[in-house]
C-alpha cells in the first residue's frame, strides 16, 4: 500500500513501510558528515581539558582558601561535564530517533 497525501486516510488506518531518512539527497552530505564527526572530537577534547584544569585549579583554590576562585572552577567542571554530556547524548538521541523512524 502507498502513501498519497491527496487522498484522506481514517483516521485508525495506519501506513505500513519503511521510514528512513535518505542522506544521499543532500548534497555534500560526506564531507557534512566528517564536519560534524571532527567538532564533536573537539569538543570532547576541550571538555577533558577544561575538566582537568578547572579541576586542578578548584583543588588549589581550596587548598589555600581562595572560596571566589574554587567556587569558579567549581562550575568549570561542572559546565565541561555538561558539554560533554550533551556532545554524547545528542549523538545518542539522533540514532535513537532515526531508529524509531524506521519502525513507524
Amino acid at each position: 500500500m502507498t502513501f498519497s497525501l491527496s487522498r484522506l486516510q481514517p483516521a485508525g488506518f495506519l501506513v505500513s513501510g519503511n521510514v528512513f531518512p535518505d542522506f544521499g539527497a543532500v548534497g555534500g552530505s560526506n564531507e557534512l558528515e566528517s564536519i560534524i564527526g571532527a567538532l564533536l572530537t573537539i569538543v570532547l577534547i576541550l571538555s577533558v581539558l577544561m575538566i582537568v584544569v578547572s579541576a586542578v585549579i578548584w583543588a588549589i583554590g581550596s587548598t589555600n582558601g581562595h572560596h571566589q576562585v574554587a567556587t569558579k572552577a567549581r562550575i568549570g567542571v561542572w559546565t565541561a561535564l555538561g558539554a560533554a554530556a550533551l556532545a554524547g547524548a545528542g549523538i545518542a538521541w539522533m540514532n535513537w530517533l532515526i531508529a524509531l523512524g524506521g519502525q513507524l
